[in-house]
Order: structure tokens, then sequence, then C-alpha cells
């Protein structure tokens, strides 16, 4: 996968913070002891470092990764799959958006997860690997994770569709998981992870049996970053701690947005997380 930038700036994690945690920014301020004047700056982009770390304190944030993040020192190292994996990015609007192809290399069997806004690139891999798309994951309905449903599903018919019963999509034949179901593609294990937030039935799917234990976690966090929500931010933060940051520290982390990342890096330098 191509090197492509952090989904979120550091006033962007503040910001989503700030939201989330519902503090006012009169009352962000006095906490902090700093100016209004300082605050919108910050919030705006601007890299005042002494306050950026002074708001980090306030907001549950980690004072030097997110000074990190404001300094764009720290972009994380991205593991490699030598087979089995694939990684799409696509543009949707004003954004780009990640999803992913996993394979048995035997059996040929593979799993999509999402579609982002095209599924060309991922046609070709599935042509040119002699692959036979068995299921079509999706980690929440939002619009640009779904945008390509219906093309990868019309090109690959019995590939069978699944989602939580709380994001429906707009695909005749869904089915709908548990938490905890096991699918078995040849020698891979999927598990159903369930760790709302963003959304209400966000998943996150754990694959045992590639290079590497792996994570796609839909928009439940980002590298240096987290799923935004301004209703439910602090059941996201549990359920990512509770659910993806008890995963193996090895784990590969594939998100919705940005670079593929893994746990541990996560635990030392996401400042939601850190």
């Amino acid at each position: 996968m191509p090197l492509i930038p952090l989904e979120d700036n550091f006033d962007d994690v503040i910001n989503k913070a700030q939201r989330g945690l519902k503090i006012t920014d009169e009352d962000l301020a006095t906490r902090a002891q700093i100016s209004l004047e300082d605050l919108a700056k910050v919030k705006s982009g601007e890299t005042l470092f002494a306050v950026v770390r002074r708001v980090a304190r306030h907001l549950r944030l980690h004072p030097d990764a997110l000074e990190a993040l404001a300094r764009k020192s720290w972009y994380p190292k991205i593991p490699v799959f030598p087979r089995g994996f694939a990684a799409f990015n696509t543009p949707f609007e004003d954004m780009t958006v990640n999803s992913f192809l996993i394979w048995d290399s035997k059996t040929k069997e593979a799993v999509a997860f999402d579609t982002g806004a095209s599924v060309e690139a991922k046609l070709d891999v599935i042509k040119s690997e002699r692959l036979r798309l068995k299921y079509i994951f999706i980690t929440h309905n939002h619009a640009d994770h779904v945008a390509a449903l219906t093309e990868l599903s019309d090109a690959h018919p019995d590939a069978e569709v699944w989602t939580h019963e709380a994001e429906p999509v707009d695909h005749s034949t869904a089915r709908n998981f548990q938490e905890g179901v096991h699918f078995h593609v040849g020698a891979l294990d999927i598990k159903t992870v369930l760790t709302p937030g963003h959304s209400p039935g966000q998943t996150t799917f754990f694959v045992s049996g590639l290079s590497w234990p792996l994570a796609v976690i839909g928009d439940s966090l980002f590298s240096s970053s987290v799923g935004g929500s301004p209703t439910h931010y602090l059941d996201q933060l549990r359920n990512d701690r509770q659910k993806i940051f008890t995963l193996p520290r090895d784990t590969v982390l594939a998100p919705g947005h940005g670079p593929l990342t893994t746990l541990a890096q996560e635990k030392k330098h996401n400042p939601v997380f850190a």
C-alpha cells in the first residue's frame, strides 16, 4: 500500500476529544490556564507546542504523543505481508478511504473488507491471483465504506455479504453476524469483534493465519487518532481499549482511513491511547 497521510492532524485529535468529552472552550481554557485566543489558534492548527501540551492533559491525551503529531515527527512503520493481503485506498469526495482483501494462498479463497469508492483495483487482484471471493464483510455502513458494494457483489455474485444488524446495507441478500462468530477461509480464521462508538454496529475483524495477526478495524481508530463521535466518544474509547488494545502486540491494524500501523506502535504513539 503506498504511503498515505495520517488521517488526522493534531488539531483534529484535539477537536475530537474536546467534542467527545463535551468540554466548552471556556472551560478548557480555564482548566489549561491558557487564553481563549491561544486555544483557538491551536484548534485551527497553529503549532503552539506549550499550549498543545497544556490542552492535552485536560483532554485525556498523551502530551508527548500529541506534540510529536503536531511536529509531524512520527509516521508508523508499515508492516509487510509477503502474501495473502492487499490494501486499497480510493478517493471519496474530499477524503480517501481504505478497503482490504485477504486470501488463503493454497485454496485461493478470498475475503473482502468494505469496498471503498471503487473496486476496480480489487477486482484486478482477484483476477490476477485467480481468487474465489467467498465473503464480503462490512465494518460499518457509512457511505465511503460501502459505495462500491453493488459493483463488487455483481462481479462476484456467489460471495456472501455480511454485516452487523445495526449496520444495514442496501443489498438484498446481506446476512447479519453476531459478535464472536468465526468464519474460515482455508487456513485463515476471522473473528467478529464488536467495537461500536463511531457507529452503532461497527465491527473489527480479527484475522489469524496470515504472516501477522491482522485486525481490520474500520473507523474504530486510526494511526495517531480515533474514530470520532460527538455522542459516543467514551464508548468508542472503552471498546477500543477492551477489544482492540488487548489483542497481541504485533497485531497489524488496518483502519478505514490513513496508513496501516501496529498495535505496539499505537500503544506508544497514539495520543488517545498512549
